[in-house]
């Protein structure tokens, strides 16, 4: 039986060595990496961040804010392959390994376990180690084959997971970068915001060093540097607890894409909230330079545009040009792209997040007041109200103008980075449901390896089950250990990692929205689905039908 790296760790010092000389650079962020994943406590994640970032080469240093803020180098070598090459190295037979790969969770994880003792050692640094790794992404099989085994013959059993965890592009750790930026202010001294700032914007280890992006950045080297997003928190108390509408800000939340439109240089970039340069998905934003003013940062939300009714278009009118490099005359046609601003991060070439909310806003009300109407930018308008019951009547009609619900935004507020409590709330509609019955199930991954938590469920089209959704979040963590027992014991058949299921169960799926889509044999698609109760109460024969979908989408498509 195979043992996880969770049940070794009972033997072995998980913690950093003080004495740092005895790691070489690459069992280092071995180390690191093991000391992250083998605790959920805030604090003693950033520690050991914190002291990687202190002592690390800086190359290393470099590419591990990379890696842990998403920036991860591309799979240089097909999972299939990999496999493979694992079951011969360990001569075990293939099967053998797909078998043990379920119950490890981890296929990089596997792959470590499996292979017999190193050979050799290795001393090599994290940068050169990924250097390597890029360059098989040219090599045939072979070549990389050779390599592989090569490395896997060197590194021992924490140091091959790191390296399978590279070459599988999986790399994810529960670590935020929000948490990454603390431990490097730690290291550094510098403060959380400026770093933050840094770290954005369109970089790799590449096209930089750790000294020129977090050191002694030069502000002239990046026009295109977008500021981190301010994120609102979902509220859940009722709205009186915010005290004085009178030192509230409310206008709708519209349902697009979050973005930044930066204009600098004579030129313009737009960028996604994750951090994604899409400015070539959105021609039509290439014209905002001649009419709004150099050294202009507007926060808001693309949304495909009805022109003719000056309206939002629905979000699945948007959803056809997401993905795209580039749009075809079609769809700039039928789904134009405008930016519905709602905040001035930068004014006159100044950074004027640390001003209110206030000012800031009214110096944005200025600028798009200058702005000919065929523009493509829209003020998000205020939404004007003196009591928190006249506020709750405008939010009950945000689905009807394609919206998802109120934002609130504290007149004094500064704009911060990331996601603080306090300032901004996004008050959003009760989500729609509909009651479903689960006919497939599929296990997790990860520490969810061994429990079934993906599902697909369906509702009733005359006598007939028809799939429209899968779900794979809102249970707790019993009820998915009860659900799991039970799809193991009412199995009717096996498809790969899929299993067909006895209908007996339903469950309300609760969704934010819902469109036509030809993709699905129930001919909707919904937006955000997830598991919001197990309904025990309720007989298969009580789920919703297929109407009932078609009517939901008819009144909120």
């Amino acid at each position: 039986m195979l043992s996880s790296r969770h049940d070794q760790a009972a033997t072995q010092n998980t913690r950093l060595s003080k004495d740092r000389r005895v790691f070489s650079v690459v069992k280092r962020f071995a180390a690191l990496f093991q000391a992250l994943d083998q605790t959920t406590k805030t604090n003693a994640k950033v520690a050991a961040l914190a002291e990687y970032f202190t002592d690390a080469p800086d190359d290393d240093k470099l590419w591990t804010i990379a890696l842990f803020s998403g920036r991860r180098p591309k799979r240089a070598i097909t999972v299939t392959r990999l496999r493979e090459w694992a079951a011969e190295r360990a001569g075990i037979p293939l099967w053998l390994f797909e078998e043990s790969y379920p119950i490890v969770g981890d296929l990089a994880e596997t792959i470590a376990l499996v292979l017999p003792p190193p050979g050799t050692q290795a001393d090599t640094s994290l940068s050169n180690q990924i250097g390597e790794i890029r360059a098989l992404a040219a090599e045939e099989d072979e070549t990389r084959k050779a390599a592989i085994l090569a490395a896997w013959d060197r590194y021992g059993t924490s140091e091959r997971f790191v390296f399978n965890k590279l070459i599988t592009g999986g790399f994810r750790m529960g670590v935020s970068q929000k948490l990454m930026t603390r431990a490097l202010s730690r290291a550094t001294g510098i403060e959380e915001p400026e770093l933050a700032h840094r770290l954005m914007g369109d970089w790799t280890p590449e096209t930089t060093t750790f000294e020129r992006l977090i050191l002694e950045p030069d502000p002239e080297a990046d026009l295109s540097k977008p500021y981190p997003f301010y994120l609102a928190y979902q509220l859940d108390d009722p709205v009186e607890t915010l005290g004085d509408p009178a030192d509230w800000a409310a206008e709708y939340k519209w349902d697009g894409i979050r973005g930044q439109v930066i204009l600098r240089g004579g030129a313009h970039f737009t960028w996604s909230r994750g951090e994604e340069l899409m400015t070539d998905r959105f021609p039509e934003l290439a014209v905002l330079p001649d009419f709004l003013p150099a050294g202009t940062v507007i926060d808001g939300e693309l949304l495909a545009w009805d022109h003719a009714a000056d309206i939002p278009q629905s979000f699945n009118a948007l959803q056809k040009r997401i993905g795209r490099k580039t749009v075809p005359k079609k769809l700039l046609v039928e789904a134009p792209v405008v930016i519905r601003a709602y905040d001035l991060l930068e004014h006159g070439g100044q950074d004027i997040r640390a001003h209110s909310f206030k000012d800031r806003r009214a110096a944005l009300e200025d600028m798009i007041a200058n702005a000919p109407t065929d523009v493509p930018v829209r003020l998000s308008e205020r939404l004007e109200f003196k009591t928190w019951d006249e506020l709750s009547k405008q939010r009950a009609l945000a689905r009807e103008i394609g919206a998802e619900g109120v934002m609130l935004k504290r007149l004094d507020s500064p704009y911060r980075d990331g996601r603080k409590k306090g300032d901004w709330w996004k008050w959003k509609l009760d989500p729609l449901v509909i009651d479903a019955v689960m006919i497939y199930a599929q296990s997790g991954h990860g520490r969810r390896a061994n429990l079934f938590t993906d599902f697909t469920f369906a509702v009733w089209n005359g006598n007939d089950l028809v799939p429209f959704t899968k779900a794979y979040s809102g249970l707790t963590d019993a009820e998915f250990r009860e659900i799991t027992a039970w799809v193991r014991k009412n199995t009717l058949e096996r498809y790969g990692p899929v299993r067909s299921v006895k209908a007996e169960h339903v469950f309300e799926i609760a969704f934010e929205g819902i469109q036509e889509s030809t993709r699905h044999k129930s001919g909707v698609a919904l937006r955000f689905p997830r598991m919001s109760r197990w309904r025990k109460d309720k007989p298969v024969s009580e789920a919703n039908t297929l109407d009932d979908l078609k009517a939901m989408l008819a009144t909120y498509g």
